[in-house]
């Protein structure tokens, strides 16, 4: 019992010195709530970053592998030619091959994509032209909100059907249901609409194949109809000049059984693809390693984005450091008087750690709550997504607690050392 009360007396009497001295206590720990809360909004949007990098990745599926049509660089010949026809990308033939020499995979979803301009009545809009198969739209997890999707009796009877974007739909349709009407492609082609797409989020380019895409603005079509009323020819008029493309399938989504095959199925397809095409009119993307890589980046990040912020944390241990040294300073006389009355160097030690303690822990409760709050005002501010992860703050709040202390220890050391009589000759 005595040992407790000598305790809470120092206790009182050290909280008592810190409340001396109000504004140059609060001058003191502003260096750890501002390390405190850089710590944490950094690594809030940081950790916001990277979780709208990943979700894009995870969107496309990791156990996906994604096949891509890509043009071929142009040679000088076909340069100079001011009407000519390329020739390039995956074919139906690769398709087959992959159903019937890949055993790890699940299914094949075949897509053929370009832009065209659409209209219905005085509205017109620049929408991409996507023809599919029905498995697009769960190999992509695309929801439908009104009407149906393409099915597969669409496909087999070459149905001039077709399922919009939910922005085509609110631009050209305005608040009108677009269900039933019919919507013309490339002043030529026309198709009824029997379902609207569910809004998706716009995606930035992901990989070195795969561009920034808005599913939103699509118009899609079943393949069979786009072969058959379209065809494999692409023929473009810009500035007196005339082009040709064939390209028979600008996408084939590969799904594997599960992710423990995706690498192998990857390598299986170059492979398979490199020798049909000599070119190199393709590329290939794996989801499952660039959210790897995106999860081994985002480490780097969050421990050089930390580190940078913690230096306000050692900034602020400094600070209390030489504060407390002059406190020693002011505090000669009373420390003497102490160290007179029976005071042990261990009780002088205890008291200025409790002072320490003090303003380091109100420093780190204060940084917290300016740290949750402002990854909010950021994100409001400028739209980026935050997260705030309790390992941050957890992170956060104990170095900030252990850089106080730590710094508060020498100047502790520095008052028990005084000799008491000296002590009171120089107060």
């Amino acid at each position: 019992m005595i040992s407790l009360g000598k305790y809470s007396a120092m206790f009182g009497t050290a909280i008592r010195g810190v409340m001396m001295h109000k504004l140059r206590s609060m001058l003191t720990v502003l260096g750890l709530v501002f390390g405190v809360a850089s710590v944490i909004v950094m690594l809030a949007v940081a950790e916001g970053a990277s979780k709208q990098a990943q979700a894009q990745i995870q969107a496309l599926g990791v156990n996906n592998v994604i096949l891509r049509s890509t043009k071929p660089t142009e040679s000088g010949d076909d340069m100079n030619n001011r009407s000519w026809e390329q020739n390039f990308g995956l074919t139906y033939k690769d398709l087959r091959r992959i159903q019937e020499t890949m055993p790890t995979v699940v299914s094949v979803t075949p897509l053929r994509e370009f832009p065209q301009e659409a209209r219905y009545g005085a509205e017109k809009l620049e929408i991409r032209l996507v023809a599919v198969h029905p498995s697009y739209f769960e190999a992509n997890r695309i929801s439908i909100v009104r009407g149906r999707s393409i099915e597969p009796s669409d496909l087999d009877e070459r149905a001039n059907v077709c399922v919009i974007g939910e922005e085509v739909a609110r631009k050209i349709f305005r608040n009108r249901s677009p269900l039933g009407k019919s919507i013309q492609v490339a002043n030529e082609h026309f198709f009824r609409i029997v379902g609207v797409q569910g809004y998706k989020t716009p995606s930035a380019g992901v990989g070195s194949s795969l561009s920034a895409q808005d599913l939103n603005l699509d118009i899609v079509i079943p393949l069979s109809t786009d072969r058959s009323r379209i065809g494999d020819v692409i023929e473009r008029r810009e500035q007196g000049s005339f082009s040709r493309q064939r390209l028979e399938i600008s996408q084939i989504t590969v799904e594997v059984k599960d992710r423990y095959h995706v690498k192998s199925a990857g390598a299986a397809l170059e492979g398979l693809l490199a020798k049909y095409h000599p070119k190199k009119d393709y590329a290939i993307t794996v989801p499952l390693d660039l959210l790897e890589q995106a999860q081994a980046t985002q480490r780097i990040f969050n421990f050089v984005l930390g580190a940078t912020a913690g230096i306000s944390l050692l900034v602020g241990g400094i600070g209390i450091m030489n504060i407390m040294l002059a406190t020693v300073s002011e505090r000669t006389r009373e420390i003497g008087i102490r160290r007179a009355l029976g005071a042990k160097q261990s009780d002088i030690i205890f008291q200025f750690l409790i002072e320490t303690a003090s303003l380091s822990l109100f420093g780190t409760g204060v940084g917290v709550m300016v740290g949750l709050a402002a990854p909010s005002l950021v994100a409001y501010l400028s739209g980026m997504e935050t997260v705030v992860t309790l390992w941050s703050i957890a992170v956060a709040a104990a170095v900030s607690l252990s850089v106080g202390i730590v710094f508060g220890i020498y100047p502790a050391r520095q008052a028990a050392r005084l000799d008491p009589i000296e002590a009171l000759r120089r107060g």
